[in-house]
């Protein structure tokens, strides 16, 4: 029932914002960012069980945990990238928030390629045969 405690402190948080927008927009913003962090903090204690399982199924199936580890590291940059382009375009900025989300794509990127080495040696091998 946590989700709903979420929800509820982001329609608080909307309305907050809202009503601060009308006489101090420059607080508005700051708000929304607030909002975004608390419930980007309270959703990490529901992805940690998550993980766990992702952890437990690589290691039945004989796969390396470094594929969770890209796997969480790329969540992170997501969220955190969507987070400041979010608050970017709240504050009106659109073109930052657009770079912000190119800097989030290309770290995506960067993080998998490991990952795309591996299928490049597992398509070598499958050809070789």
């Amino acid at each position: 029932m946590e989700w709903v405690g979420i929800i509820g402190i982001g329609l608080i948080g909307m309305v907050i914002a809202v009503l601060l927008r009308q006489y101090k927009p420059e607080y508005a913003v700051f708000v929304s960012l607030a909002v975004g962090i608390l419930v980007i903090g309270m959703l990490c204690s529901q992805l940690l069980p998550i993980f766990d399982e992702l952890k437990t199924m690589l290691s039945k199936a004989s796969l390396s945990l470094e594929y969770i580890a890209i796997l969480i590291k790329s969540l992170g940059v997501c969220y955190l990238t969507q987070l400041a382009s979010d608050a970017c375009r709240d504050a009106g900025e659109i073109a930052i928030s657009s770079k912000l989300e190119l800097a989030g794509k290309i770290t995506v990127l960067s993080l998998g390629l490991p990952l795309f080495g591996k299928l490049l040696e597992i398509v070598k091998q499958l050809i070789a045969i």
